[in-house]
């Protein structure tokens, strides 16, 4: 590991990112062999997405933010809060400026600025909102080893990478089938499954890039990214996989993914 030392942050968050986007594309991949993909299959894998990215808020991001700021007493506690916050708001104000589509929802559900878009377009960028936040909080865990690099911290930052890699293969199938099931090619339907995970690797860069430079906003930075990524889990991953009633085997697998996730984490940050 001491070996990666000497690599830069951004540079490692930059492959760390590629990964991500990689199984993206593998489960996008998928489409490539069958039509079809089991709808409660799918569900629980959403499920167990939304588990993942709530374990990592928490273990990965959210706790190692509340501990560098504790020798600031309330103020570090109201700072985690305020990226928390904010993080959630950013990508509120997000979901109410891009055009975009939920998957299982009708056209005239999409939500943004009114747009005349094809509705294939409004979903991918549904997706690709969705990933800024995961991209953001790998690039910021590794850019925090420019603050202080350690084995402990680019262990965790590196059993984040694979939790985000885990969960986005599901991710890579829910965006290709669907589009595949309305009547796109196997290729199309592919390229648009692993482009919607393409802002992984610049909001890696930009995370890591804003930590580097500005290393005392490193606890507003991974508490930022957790309140993004808690806001897409529930805004999102959590109501496609209920809407089809596969409710049990969703939430069941959720608990699965943060278990996974937390395991990860504790055992090897």
């Amino acid at each position: 590991m001491s070996s990666l030392e000497n690599y830069s942050p951004v540079l490692l968050a930059l492959f760390a990112t590629l990964f991500t986007w990689f199984m993206t594309a593998l489960g996008a991949f998928m489409v490539f062999f069958t039509k079809e993909i089991n709808r409660e299959f799918l569900d629980t894998s959403l499920g167990f997405t939304a588990g993942i990215m709530l374990a990592a808020s928490f273990w990965s991001l959210l706790s190692p933010a509340i501990e560098m700021s504790e020798h600031l007493g309330i103020f570090g506690l109201i700072l985690v809060g305020i990226g928390f916050l904010s993080g959630g708001l950013f990508l509120s104000g997000l979901d109410k400026i891009i055009p975009h589509l939920h998957r299982g929802l009708s056209y005239n559900e999409a939500e943004g600025i009114k747009t005349t878009w094809h509705k294939n377009r409004l979903m991918l960028l549904a997706v690709t909102l969705h990933n800024i936040p995961e991209g953001l909080a790998v690039g910021v865990l590794f850019g925090a080893l420019s603050f202080e690099f350690s084995n402990s911290a680019l262990i965790s930052a590196i059993a984040l990478t694979i939790g985000m890699g885990i969960q986005n293969f599901p991710e890579g199938l829910a965006v290709s089938f669907p589009l595949r099931g309305e009547g796109l090619s196997r290729k199309k339907s592919f390229y648009y499954g692993q482009l919607s995970a393409v802002v992984e690797p610049i909001f890696g860069v930009i995370g890591a890039l804003m930590v580097t430079f500005f290393t005392q906003l490193l606890p507003f930075s991974l508490s930022f990214a957790a309140g993004a990524m808690v806001f897409v889990v529930i805004e999102e991953i959590i109501p496609e996989c209920y809407i089809h009633g596969n409710i049990d085997k969703a939430t069941i697998a959720a608990i699965f993914g943060f278990t996974l996730m937390m395991i990860l984490d504790v055992a090897l940050g």
